[in-house]
């Protein structure tokens, strides 16, 4: 699932008139180049939650025929955040025995999904949660296991820890989690509300909510305007490779 439904306002004036998904980078808008990094692992069945100029990503995609994937659309009548949007779509994974890859739209990364996918099978976690050691404004805290156990607010904020644990690790989000089907069942918040909530009120009651070390790996937050400059230099200077597919059709 590719999470594309928001409004994308820290990206103005970029977004005034289009939906971030197709904000270009490198000549690639968010959008292709996130199919084509789940294409290029060999996932081919993909949903993406719409809100905002839901429209321009109707067409764009029929212009370029769902990039050669099965690719269905969950329209937001309102914006229902990321734990709302996923529960929307949930219908898109009804029988589906096998994890699936939950990835915001504006982030650039070269995370390797298949050994993030590996990860979560051998922890039989319900979710997993791409995590970095970079600096943020709101950490996750895991404990010494990987297992999410707390959040706190910035480097000097308190812990708020739903579980005790001696000294929790504090990381970054990184956009990019995997989900076992049977997290729904689990998931009783209805209307809009944001996951992270939900991942700490499982961990709390011992559900195994993981961690994978995603350090090492490039990794780049497209919410911000500044940001498309930052990443097209680093495209310049191949310090993110991979930004073209020969494979997909523009």
């Amino acid at each position: 699932m590719v999470l594309a439904a928001g409004l994308g306002t820290r990206l103005r004036p970029l977004t005034d008139y289009r939906p971030k998904a197709l904000v270009e980078v490198g000549g690639r808008t968010l959008l292709e180049i996130t199919l084509t990094r789940l294409r290029s692992f060999g996932i081919s069945e993909v949903i993406i939650n719409t809100h905002y100029f839901a429209d321009m990503v109707v067409e764009y995609l029929r212009a370029h025929q769902n990039f050669g994937m099965h690719i269905e659309l969950s329209y937001e009548h309102v914006l229902l955040d990321t734990g709302g949007g996923i529960k929307h779509a949930a219908h898109f994974f009804v029988g589906l025995d096998e994890p699936f890859l939950v990835h915001n739209v504006d982030v650039l990364s070269t995370i390797d999904f298949s050994k993030m996918l590996v990860f979560h099978r051998e922890r039989n976690a319900l979710a997993t949660l791409a995590v970095q050691d970079r600096y943020t404004s709101r950490y996750l805290l895991f404990d010494q296991n990987g297992e999410l156990c707390g959040r706190r607010k910035g480097v000097d904020g308190v812990p708020e820890l739903v579980r005790e644990v001696e000294k929790p690790q504090a990381r970054a989000f990184a956009g990019i989690h995997i989900l076992s089907p049977r997290i729904f069942s689990s998931v009783e918040e209805q209307g809009i509300f944001s996951i992270i909530p939900v991942y700490l009120r499982l961990a709390a009651g011992n559900k195994p909510i993981a961690g994978f070390p995603a350090d090492g790996y490039y990794w780049r937050d497209m919410g911000r305007s500044e940001s498309i400059v930052d990443a097209e230099r680093d495209i310049a200077q191949n310090a993110y490779p991979g930004v073209v597919s020969d494979d997909l059709d523009r």
